[in-house]
């Protein structure tokens, strides 16, 4: 089930993406969709009743394997919140520069701008 809310919230960015014309908008539609990749990827991960995967004179190496979560997921999502805090710094600072320039965040307005200019 959580899968399919996974599928649904990225569909919402996708859709976003596609239908908003508001560089504002398009930045929190990518970072729906980063959240969404996210939040599959700590879902891949995830295990019922899992524990963490650690070897300890209590637990064995076989036993590990069977009852312990997958780290591998979530080292990725830290990786990716990481660079996705990054990308998300250097969209607003060009969308920020955008609105210095021309005045607006409308991309048709934008558009229209840039041809007037070079006619």
């Amino acid at each position: 089930m959580l899968y399919y809310l996974t599928c649904l919230l990225f569909l919402i960015g996708v859709f976003g993406l596609l239908t908003q014309r508001n560089i504002v908008k398009l930045i929190i539609s990518v970072l729906i969709i980063e959240n969404a990749v996210n939040l599959f990827l700590v879902l891949s991960g995830y295990r019922e009743g899992g524990a963490a995967p650690i070897i300890t004179s209590v637990t064995s190496q076989s036993r590990i394997s069977v009852v312990s979560v997958d780290p591998f997921p979530q080292a990725m999502v830290m990786t990716s919140i990481v660079i996705g805090l990054s990308v998300l710094a250097l969209m607003t600072a060009i969308a920020l520069r955008i609105y210095h320039i021309y005045g607006t965040y409308n991309i048709d307005e934008i558009a229209a701008k840039i041809r007037e200019k070079k006619e």
